[in-house]
């Protein structure tokens, strides 16, 4: 298993956003703002969902990788590290699935 983490990636993502260099997609991203981001997550999730179903284990692990990537691009234009959600799943291992999602339908 490689030692590289979400939290490097969350690193390197920071790193290119505050380069401005215009040959990094990541600093396009950042340029163009949440709406664009977002929407590139959206469409990774459903390529993703789409290898899933169609049992693409290649594809599944590429559309992943932009899947994860993706999303570590809108935590961070919104200003929210990794380590918050990370914390939120730790805190929600802590009682059973089913308890825990009928507990955020009352909220």
């Amino acid at each position: 298993m490689t030692a590289f983490s979400l939290a490097d990636l969350e690193k390197i993502i920071a790193e290119r956003a505050r380069s401005g260099d215009p040959s990094s997609w990541t600093a396009k991203l950042f340029s163009a703002g949440m709406d664009k981001a977002a929407k590139k997550l959206g469409e990774e999730a459903v390529e993703t969902v789409i290898a899933a179903v169609g049992a693409d284990r290649d594809g599944l692990i590429s559309e992943s990788a932009d899947l994860l990537y993706h999303w570590l691009v809108v935590l961070a234009l919104a200003g929210i590290p990794l380590d918050e959600v990370l914390a939120e799943l730790e805190r929600r291992t802590s009682r059973s699935g089913i308890a825990e999602k009928a507990s955020r339908a009352r909220d």
